[in-house]
């Protein structure tokens, strides 16, 4: 009897497996840290070494794309079916700065295997998710006899991520007739749990600010001109306090407009999740919960907008007192966005609330970073039920659905490519990103080579069928 293709899949995944993981380790020992300048040549190196794996793979394109910081690496490999769908696969390859006296059991920069698990700086965040692509797409071609994917293969790894990405939206606007694609899926992400395998479905977008407050010249004494006087500090706490309503809501006129609310099917899909609100708040470090009255936390973190307070600052910080009104004083904001709201739409709103509660004698001040959009893709999407089906092949059990209350470059591909955005990851909490002690879970990444097996047949066949 000849094998299935899932049958397949796994023996090749069986025959490779140990060669898989060398070259994973040996990728893992360059030092690809993005925010340390002294690095700067190691993540070249990085760059070299994945072009180079990927020429190794199959990929009959493959380019190391220079940015004003550090380099990028694009690969591409067409199907031989012309009216094949385009995929573009996004990761990165620079990490986070580590070093042993930072708490790591061994050397960051040697991979060691243990206990099912390997440890080592980017062994899941993002070296480890990206390398999966590699053997999964071989082991699609053995295991169907093909000899080019059935889709067209694009794969965009950039270098700076871990340092904010400031140079990736421009890369993807020069480069978006080469990156264009019907499908971008996001390879730095993760599931739930070990035993609870999950798609995320969408990523909260990011507006952030800080705003200044001048008042004397110089700082002075408040008993000779306190309480006769403006006061920049207290000016700062007065627009803080009133950034939230009673209810837990921002003030901001106009900042709810346009929200995608959740409909009764996502909250009943967040139910099923085993989340355990001690055990979070524990991992929160924190003792309660707080936020918009009426939701549960999940839907606070995953599918609502968020204003907060990252800093706030003036006057004297040394110890004992020093009793002036201080000159000036200053505050940082971030807002967390959700579908249907815009980023530059959220400073304008912003920008016009906070001027219009700034105070007379109080020179008012605001400016911000750059913003990320919102990205989040539709539970019926052929493309996301095409991911859900070949996760589930691979885990062989329900595939589950989660959000994801952080922000990334991904919604830039979204928004330069016109293209929906998915997420594939097989990382999990306790792999510890950013962490000393990093690791990834080998059978889990061995699922996320086996899942990348078959989604390629399954997604270009949902949507030939949708187009």
């Amino acid at each position: 009897m000849s094998d299935t293709p899932d049958s397949a899949v796994r023996t090749y995944l069986d025959q490779h497996r140990e060669h898989f993981l060398e070259d994973l380790a040996d990728w893992l020992r360059i030092p690809s840290v993005s925010a340390q300048p002294e690095h700067a040549a190691d993540v070249r190196r990085s760059a070299d070494w994945l072009a180079a794996k990927l020429r190794e793979t199959g990929f009959p394109v493959t380019e190391i794309l220079d940015t004003p910081g550090a380099p990028a690496v694009f690969a591409e490999w067409p199907s031989d079916d012309p009216q094949a769908p385009t995929v573009l696969v996004y990761g990165h390859h620079d990490v986070q700065p580590a070093a042993a006296d930072d708490g790591w059991h061994t050397d960051p920069f040697e991979p060691v295997v243990r206990d099912g698990r390997m440890y080592g700086r980017g062994a899941a965040d993002d070296k480890g998710q990206v390398f999966f692509h590699t053997l999964g797409v071989r082991a699609h071609l053995a295991a169907t006899g093909r000899t080019a994917p059935a889709v067209h293969l694009k794969l965009l790894v950039e270098g700076e991520e871990e340092s904010g990405s400031p140079h990736f939206r421009e890369l993807v606007e020069r480069q978006a007739e080469r990156f264009a694609a019907d499908v971008v899926i996001v390879s730095d992400t993760g599931m739930w749990s070990e035993t609870t395998p999950t798609v995320c479905t969408g990523m909260r977008g990011l507006a952030e600010c800080e705003i200044t407050f001048e008042g004397p010249d110089q700082d002075i004494h408040s008993g000779s001109f306190g309480g006769a006087v403006p006061n920049p500090a207290t000016a700062a706490a007065r627009l803080v306090a009133a950034l939230h309503d009673a209810d837990g809501r921002v003030t901001v006129p106009g900042f709810y407009d346009g929200v995608a609310e959740l409909t009764d099917t996502e909250r009943e899909l967040f139910s099923e999740l085993p989340f355990d609100e001690a055990e979070w708040l524990r991992t929160a470090k924190s003792r309660a919960t707080a936020g918009e009255r009426g939701l549960s936390t999940l839907e606070r973190i995953w599918a609502r907008p968020t204003a907060e307070v990252n800093g706030i600052g003036g006057g004297y910080q040394g110890p004992g007192g020093k009793t002036v009104v201080p000159s000036s004083a200053m505050v940082k904001l971030s807002f967390r966005l959700v579908a249907g709201q815009d980023p530059v739409r959220i400073e304008q709103l912003v920008t016009e609330w906070a001027a219009g509660r700034a105070e007379p004698g109080i020179r008012q001040g605001i400016a911000f970073s750059a913003g990320t959009r919102p990205c989040l893709t539709p539970l019926d999407h052929p493309a996301l039920q095409s991911v859900v089906r070949a996760m589930g092949r691979a885990f062989g059990e329900k595939i589950r659905f989660t959000r994801e209350g952080g922000s990334g470059p991904a919604a830039d591909l979204q928004d330069v490519l016109g293209a929906p955005v998915l997420f594939l990851g097989i990382s999990v909490p306790s792999d510890g990103w950013h962490a000393p002690n990093e690791k990834v879970e080998l059978d889990l990444l061995f699922k996320g080579v086996e899942t990348t097996a078959y989604l390629w047949g399954d997604m270009a066949a949902a949507l030939r069928r949708e187009s």
